[in-house]
């Protein structure tokens, strides 16, 4: 029990920690900009607060909604006692009724993680933390949810499929078994896969959040102002027409 929750923590901490060094190298190399090994893990570290003030806000958020449908599921069942009637925990009723909240929590948290899709990489980019990344990533992820859940459905399809086989194979594990090197291989290869997942969601995640901001217009913006010591206006004489002259450094 102790070495999964250090595991567990293991993988919350560097999960972040990849979370800042690799939406930074795909942020900067989007504009051109050289991403130095440094310069990466020094972002991993300076945004790995803001990523956990967030990450604490979404859960508090989450737990709140549960919070609140298990008081009114609570409440439902308080309500058929007074007035008289036998709740049969065995009854497919209940059963269904048991279902009709979980299925409403898990819409919700779905339909709360495609507003949120932005979150982590407005963290890391634009440098904001706790409530503020929400509330910018639902603004620009308006108009593009299908996008979104389209991505979070792929990536959770496969990530989801990697746990089950991974927690399938850990209910199953001996101390002995760690002995084993088929049972070390297949934890490292399911790891490793995981990891590759991650990391490609991530990197298709900011590539998104980019083309987000060129939907909503931010990007040009951005762009012209990035390239522009690349260019020197000269007004020229013939029809006070300014022209635009590309500077080549050699």
């Amino acid at each position: 029990m102790l070495f999964t929750l250090l595991y567990t923590l293991f993988i919350f901490i560097f999960s972040l920690f990849a979370t800042g060094s690799i939406t930074y190298s795909v942020f900067h190399g989007f504009y051109g900009r050289p991403v130095k090994l440094l310069s990466a893990i020094k972002s991993a570290f300076t945004s790995f607060f803001p990523l956990v003030s967030t990450c604490l806000v979404t859960e508090l958020i989450i737990s709140g909604i549960l919070l609140i449908l298990a008081l009114i599921f609570l409440g439902l069942f308080q309500l058929t006692q007074l007035l008289g009637f036998h709740v049969d925990y065995t009854s497919p009723y209940f059963i269904s009724l048991c279902l009709v909240f979980v299925i409403t929590f898990l819409f919700i948290v779905l339909y709360l993680q495609v507003k949120w899709v932005f979150a982590y990489v407005v963290v890391v980019v634009e440098s904001s933390w706790g409530l503020e990344p929400l509330k910018r990533s639902k603004n620009l992820v308006h108009g593009l949810k299908r996008i979104a859940f389209s991505m979070l459905l792929f990536y959770g399809f496969f990530s989801g499929i990697l746990i089950w086989v991974s927690a399938a194979d850990w209910s199953y594990a001996a101390a002995d078994k760690w002995k084993s090197w088929a049972f070390v291989i297949h934890i490292v290869s399911t790891s490793t896969l995981f990891m590759l997942i991650m990391l490609s969601y991530l990197a298709a995640t900011t590539v998104f959040y980019m083309y987000s901001k060129a939907i909503h217009g931010e990007l040009a913006g951005e762009i012209a102002e990035e390239f522009a010591r690349e260019y020197v206006s000269l007004p020229f004489d013939d029809g006070k027409v300014p022209h635009v002259v590309s500077v080549v450094y050699g």
